[in-house]
Parts: C-alpha cells; sequence; structure tokens
C-alpha cells in the first residue's frame, strides 16, 4: 500500500524501521493482541473472552406469559419502542471493537519544511512497545462501557413495560370500579324510587329522598370518573403501543422472579465500576514512562527511532494527582455497595407493601362478606317493616365503599409485583432485549 501510495519500493524500508525490536519483545510486550470478542457481541472490547454482566442478560427470562393480558401489552408497547438505548449501545460496541486494535500500530501524514524551503510528505509509524497497561487499560474501558450500555438498555426496556403495564391496570382498576358502581347505582335507584313514593303517600320525611338522592348523584359522579380514567389511561397506552389494545381484559398471574436475580441497578454499579478502574488506570499511565518505536517513511529517505517519556508530564502536583486516580479505584467500588444497599432496600420495601396489601386485601374479603351478610339482614327486615329504608341505604353504602376498596388492594398489589420484577429486570425476555 505505502509503495503505491509513495511510488517507491517502500516495503523493505518499512520492515527495517521496526527491525530494533524482536518478535520475542513483541509477544512479551503489553500490546499484545486480545482475545476473541466477548459473549453477547461486545465487539471485542477487552482481553475477556466473555462478559459476565451480559451473559447474564442474555440468560434472564420474563416472569410475563406472551399469551396473558400482561404479555399482549408487553409485546405491542414493545414492538413500538424508538429504543434510543439501543444506539447507544450500537455506538459503544463500535467503539469497542476500535478499541479492540489499539494493539496494532498507528499511521499518520507528516509534512514539514525543510532548510532550503522545500516541503517533505511522509508517513509516520508508531508502535507502542510497553505502555504502564495503558491499552490494556483503553480495551477494558471500552469492554465496561458497552456493559454500561447493555444495562441502560435492559433498563430502559423494562421501565417501558412497566409504564405500559402501570397504565393497563389502572384502566383495569377503573373498568372494575365502574362495573361495581353500575350495581351500586341500580340498587340506590330502586331506594330513591320507593323513597319517591314514601314520601308521596306522606309515609317518610323528605330529608330522606334528598339523602338518598344525593348518594344516588355520588354514585353517578363516581362512575363518570372511573370511566374517565379508564379512557385516559387506554388513550395513552395506545399511544405508546404499536396495535390499539382496547380490547384486552383481565388481570394476569405473573411468575415469582428467580432469587437469583441480580438487580439492574446493581449490575450497572458493577458495570460502572469496571469502567472507573479502568479510567483510572489510563490517568494512571499518563504519569508513567512509555516506550514507543517510530518510524519516519519519507520520499527523500526514512529513520526510525524509540521513544520513552510520559504523556503528562512530571510536575508538583503528580503526588496528589496518582492518589487521586487511587481514592476513584475505592468511590467505585464503594458505589457498587451503596448501589447494593439501595437496592436491597427498594425490594424489601416492595416486599412488605405487598405482604399488606394482600393482607389488607383478605380483611377487606371479610368484611364485604360481612357487609353482605348485613345487607340480606336489613333488606329482610326492610320489607318485613321493621327496618326504615335509610338504615338500608347506609348499610349498602358502606358495602359499596368496602367492595371499591377491595379492588383497589388487588390492583395496587399487581402493581408491586411488576415493580419488583422491573427492580430485578424481569419484565422481558433478556434474549429479546
Amino acid at each position: 500500500m505505502l509503495s503505491g501510495c509513495m511510488g517507491s519500493d517502500l516495503g523493505e524500508t518499512t520492515r527495517n524501521a521496526f527491525s530494533a525490536v524482536s518478535p520475542e519483545k513483541q509477544a512479551n510486550a503489553e500490546t499484545t493482541a486480545p482475545q476473541p470478542a466477548l459473549a453477547g457481541g461486545t465487539g471485542g472490547s477487552g482481553d475477556e473472552a466473555q462478559s459476565e454482566i451480559i451473559d447474564g442478560l442474555l440468560g434472564r427470562q420474563s416472569i410475563l406469559s406472551s399469551s396473558s393480558s400482561f404479555g399482549k401489552v408487553a409485546g405491542a408497547v414493545l414492538a413500538a419502542n424508538s429504543r434510543a438505548a439501543e444506539a447507544e449501545l450500537r455506538a459503544a460496541k463500535l467503539r469497542a471493537d476500535a478499541a479492540s486494535k489499539n494493539w496494532l500500530p498507528t499511521i499518520g501524514p507528516s509534512v514539514s519544511l525543510t532548510s532550503l524551503g522545500e516541503v517533505v510528505a511522509g508517513l509516520v509509524i508508531d508502535q507502542v512497545l510497553f505502555g504502564n497497561g495503558r491499552k490494556k487499560a483503553e480495551r477494558a474501558f471500552a469492554k465496561a462501557d458497552v456493559e454500561v450500555a447493555a444495562v441502560g438498555l435492559a433498563e430502559d426496556t423494562n421501565d417501558r413495560v412497566l409504564t405500559a403495564l402501570g397504565l393497563y391496570i389502572d384502566a383495569e382498576e377503573a373498568r372494575a370500579k365502574v362495573r361495581a358502581g353500575e350495581a351500586v347505582r341500580i340498587r340506590m335507584e330502586r331506594f330513591a324510587y320507593v323513597m319517591e313514593r314514601r314520601v308521596q303517600g306522606g309515609v317518610s320525611d323528605r330529608a330522606d329522598l334528598q339523602v338518598t338522592r344525593q348518594k344516588l348523584a355520588e354514585i353517578a359522579s363516581n362512575q363518570d370518573a372511573d370511566a374517565q380514567t379508564a379512557a385516559m389511561a387506554i388513550a395513552e397506552l395506545n399511544a405508546m403501543s404499536l396495535v390499539p389494545l382496547n380490547d384486552v381484559r383481565g388481570l394476569s398471574s405473573v411468575h415469582s422472579p428467580s432469587a437469583t436475580a441480580k438487580p439492574l441497578s446493581v449490575l450497572k454499579a458493577e458495570a460502572e465500576r469496571e469502567r472507573s478502574v479502568a479510567q483510572a488506570t489510563i490517568d494512571r499511565s499518563g504519569f508513567l514512562p512509555t516506550v514507543s518505536a517510530r518510524g519516519n517513511i519519507a520520499k527523500g529517505g526514512s529513520s526510525a527511532s524509540l521513544d520513552v517519556g510520559t504523556e503528562n508530564g512530571i510536575g508538583f502536583g503528580t503526588g496528589a494527582s496518582l492518589k487521586a486516580i487511587e481514592a476513584a479505584r475505592e468511590a467505585a467500588s464503594r458505589r457498587v455497595d451503596q448501589a447494593d444497599e439501595d437496592s436491597a432496600r427498594v425490594l424489601r420495601r416492595l416486599e412488605q407493601q405487598l405482604v399488606a396489601l394482600e393482607r389488607q386485601q383478605a380483611n377487606s374479603g371479610s368484611l364485604l362478606a360481612q357487609a353482605d351478610a348485613n345487607l340480606d339482614l336489613f333488606d329482610r327486615q326492610y320489607k318485613a317493616g321493621v327496618r326504615p329504608v335509610m338504615d338500608v341505604v347506609r348499610v349498602y353504602e358502606t358495602k359499596a365503599r368496602v367492595e371499591r376498596e377491595q379492588i383497589s388492594y388487588a390492583y395496587r398489589a399487581a402493581k408491586v409485583r411488576l415493580e419488583i420484577a422491573r427492580e430485578l429486570g424481569v419484565l422481558v425476555d433478556g434474549a429479546d432485549i
């Protein structure tokens, strides 16, 4: 290639420029070629044969069944995902692929002006022989950068699915309350009709009729609000989805997440730690001597040299800079511990919240059964003429309130289960991401 560009026989000259470096020294140098690319397609960014973080992400199984209502919602919103995080991952993989070749020599143009006023153009070839771990750290940094981007893509995907499922659950809860409110409204309209007849006959007070009509108006208002909530949630969900989801119905049961699944926040902190450590190594190597071979190939002649130097130089603040680099390593490790603690706190809080909701739902079920029994008793006594209609109205109002609470507990518990799955990153199959 050089011969064709320069118009002369430069092949032997190019080899002579590095003839001072023996094959044994090149094999033992720090810049030895890296191993194959990481599993999961990290683009050959490091010396490791695989990435545990990416392998772990690929092996994750979703707790959602694809045939369930939750699975249908998740599939529809993922099909319409713009996946900005995917573009970031692709860029990181390209950077990693470039870094995987940093052990090869670099070639650049050289233009100089001689003392006779002539312009001499040539090529400069640089090969780092010893860099105090800089090249290896650059590959490690690129590998960790891919891992950070991969975890970021998993977080982004799980967040999107959680948002969509949250909207779907809101719509289903509102629909359930509308159905429950319809039964209450029909029964209350019957009471209002009876009260009107009793007032017309002079048996009951008009104040009781006004109270009954007020309660009927409140029930109708709650129904309208619930219907509007369902419509808004579905409209927003359809905006995120590839296909309309108006006909999807029901709550789905979800599988229990694996006990060994590591939270995504912890995985990201571990990947960022590796990246920070690699960056610290790169910064440290800037204060240490490096050895490189340089060849200058020009039309008028060629030259070769062996250079020793430092990138940053040595100054009065060098010691403090080196200590700051070591402190950055320790800080990166502590961030992982902090992320582990924060994630554990979030999971324990969600687990306790789920236990409380399930207990409240069970208690609400008992209260609802008791309210049904009281309503039946009061209704029989009312028909027998023992109870006034307002007593029955108040008992029925209590039953309606307990029923709405029980509906809320069921759907809130479903949301908490999905939040736990999102924290662990198991709302979507890793291979699909």
